[in-house]
C-alpha cells in the first residue's frame, strides 16, 4: 500500500516508500514486522492487531527530524512475548483501569471478575483487577476489518462469561490520520445482557522521540489539564475510596490553574505517595468538568496538553469523555528496550530491526547513542476515560455511561490527537 506524495512530509515518505508491504493473512496489507501503516499530513503511524495497539507514530520535530513518540516493540510479535505486559498502545477493556475487589453488582446481581493485580498472600492473583482481567482485551488479537491509505478498523467480539464480565460486547475501533492529527472512534455493543463497558487508549508518549541528549526523562514535558480542578481520591493500592478531592492551585496535582512541566512537583512532599504506597510520582485520574452543551471537538477546548521545548512537538488532547488519567511510568525500570527508531541519534525509520534482537547479555537493549531503554519516569501515558470504578460508586451517576445491554444506546468514546511543532 502506497500513501499519495502529498499525504505524507518529504522528510517521511523517503522511509515509506522503500518499505514493502505485502499483503497479510486477513488480506490487508501488513508489513515483514507485522505492523499496518497509515499516514496523512506529516504524520505517519503503525498500528497491530494485539490489542488494536499503536506501534509507531512518527512526525517531524521542530529541526525536521522524523521522531518516534510511542513506546513500543519494533516486530508485533514480541508484545506477546513480553511477559510485563505494560499494555503498550492498546485499548484495554472491558473495563479499563481498576475494579475495586474484583466485583460489581448490576440489578442487585453480584459478579466476580478475574482479579490479576496486587497479589497477597490470601489472594495469590490479587485483590483488583486491572484493565479488563488477565486475558483482557489488549492481551488478545482484534480483527483487521477495514485498511485504507489514512484509516484503519479493528473489531473484537468478547464473549459471555470471559474473565467473568456479564453477556457478549461487540467492539469496532477505527484510528485516522489526517493534517497532524490521529482521530479515533470506539463503539461498543452489548448484544445479550447488562454488562459495564469502559475502555481507554494506553498509549505511552515522549515527545522527545526518546531522543533528548539532555535528559532520558519527561521531566521537560510541560502538561495542562484546563478543566481538571478535582480528582478521584485513591487509596493506597490506587482503589477509589468514593470521595472526589479539589486540586488545591499550587498544588502537587493543580494541572488546571496553568500548565507546568511534570518534574516541577517532585521536590514536593506531597508528591510521595501520590501515586499509592511508596510510590512517587502520578497516576491519578482527573476529572474533566466542562461547561454544560461544550462541544469537545472545538478548537483550544482541549482537556489535556503535553508539549516539549526540546523537540518543539506539542500535543493537545481533544475527548468526549469526563476523566482523564495521567501516568509518569513510575513503573519503568531501565528494562525495556527502546525501539530502532529511537534513541539518542536516531532517526526514525519504518520496517527497522526487531530491537529484541539486539540486546546484551543481560537482555538490556542498547539502542541508539546515549538512551537504549526507558527509565523510571521516562515516558507518560495518557488516558481519556469515565470516571474509574464507577460501576462500585453509584452515588457518582456513572452508571448510564458505564453500563450497557441489548437495546441500550452503544458505548462510544472518541478522542482526536491534535500535533503542532514550534519551529
Amino acid at each position: 500500500m502506497r500513501p499519495s506524495l502529498v499525504s505524507v512530509s518529504a522528510a517521511i515518505w523517503p522511509l515509506v516508500a522503500a518499505l514493502e508491504t505485502p499483503a497479510g493473512h486477513d488480506g490487508h496489507d501488513v508489513d515483514a514486522n507485522g505492523k499496518y501503516w497509515i499516514y496523512g499530513d506529516g504524520i505517519a503511524a503503525s498500528f497491530i492487531q494485539y490489542g488494536a495497539s499503536v506501534s509507531n507514530l512518527i512526525i517531524e520535530d521542530k529541526n525536521g527530524v522524523p521522531r518516534d513518540l510511542v513506546m513500543g516493540w519494533d516486530k508485533a510479535s514480541d508484545y506477546p512475548a513480553d511477559t510485563t505486559h505494560p499494555h503498550l498502545g492498546g485499548v484495554p477493556g472491558r473495563y479499563a483501569n481498576r475494579i475495586k475487589n474484583s466485583t460489581f453488582e448490576i440489578d442487585g446481581k453480584k459478579y466476580h471478575v478475574s482479579a490479576n493485580e496486587n497479589p497477597t498472600k490470601d489472594h495469590p492473583d490479587g485483590l483488583d483487577t486491572l484493565h479488563g482481567g488477565k486475558d483482557g482485551w489488549d492481551w488478545r488479537d482484534f480483527d483487521v476489518v477495514a485498511h485504507t491509505k489514512n484509516s484503519i478498523t479493528f473489531s473484537i467480539v468478547d464473549p459471555d462469561g470471559k474473565e467473568g464480565f456479564p453477556g457478549e460486547v461487540i467492539s469496532y475501533v477505527t484510528y485516522t490520520l489526517g493534517d497532524l492529527t490521529w482521530d479515533a472512534k470506539i463503539v461498543a455493543i452489548a448484544t445479550t445482557k447488562k454488562t459495564p463497558i469502559m475502555l481507554s487508549s494506553h498509549t505511552y508518549w515522549n515527545l522527545d522521540g526518546f531522543a533528548n541528549d539532555e535528559t532520558d526523562t519527561i521531566f521537560n514535558h510541560t502538561f495542562h489539564l484546563p478543566y481538571s480542578g478535582q480528582r478521584v481520591a485513591v487509596d493506597n493500592i490506587l482503589i477509589p475510596t468514593g470521595e472526589i478531592l479539589n486540586n488545591r492551585k499550587g498544588s502537587v496535582n493543580d494541572f488546571w490553574s496553568a500548565p507546568k512541566q511534570i518534574g516541577h512537583s517532585f521536590n514536593d512532599p506531597e508528591i510521595h505517595g501520590n501515586c499509592g504506597f511508596n510510590c512517587t510520582g502520578y497516576d491519578n485520574c482527573w476529572l474533566v468538568n466542562r461547561p454544560p452543551l461544550h462541544d469537545w471537538r472545538a478548537d483550544g477546548a482541549y482537556v489535556a496538553s503535553l508539549s516539549s521545548d526540546w523537540s518543539g512537538i506539542r500535543l493537545e488532547v481533544y475527548s468526549d469523555q469526563d476523566a482523564f488519567q495521567l501516568y509518569s511510568c513510575n513503573g519503568q525500570n531501565g528494562s525495556f528496550p527502546l525501539k530502532s527508531t529511537q534513541g539518542v541519534g536516531s532517526r526514525a525509520t519504518i520496517g527497522g530491526e526487531s530491537q529484541s534482537t539486539r540486546r546484551d547479555e543481560k537482555g538490556h537493549g542498547n539502542g541508539h547513542g546515549k538512551h537504549g531503554t526507558v527509565p523510571q519516569y521516562g515516558c507518560v501515558v495518557l488516558e481519556v476515560e469515565d470516571y474509574i470504578d464507577g460501576i462500585n460508586n453509584p452515588e457518582w451517576g456513572r452508571l448510564d455511561k458505564q453500563v450497557f445491554g441489548p437495546g441500550s444506546d452503544p458505548y462510544v468514546l472518541q478522542f482526536s490527537y491534535r500535533f503542532s511543532v514550534d519551529k
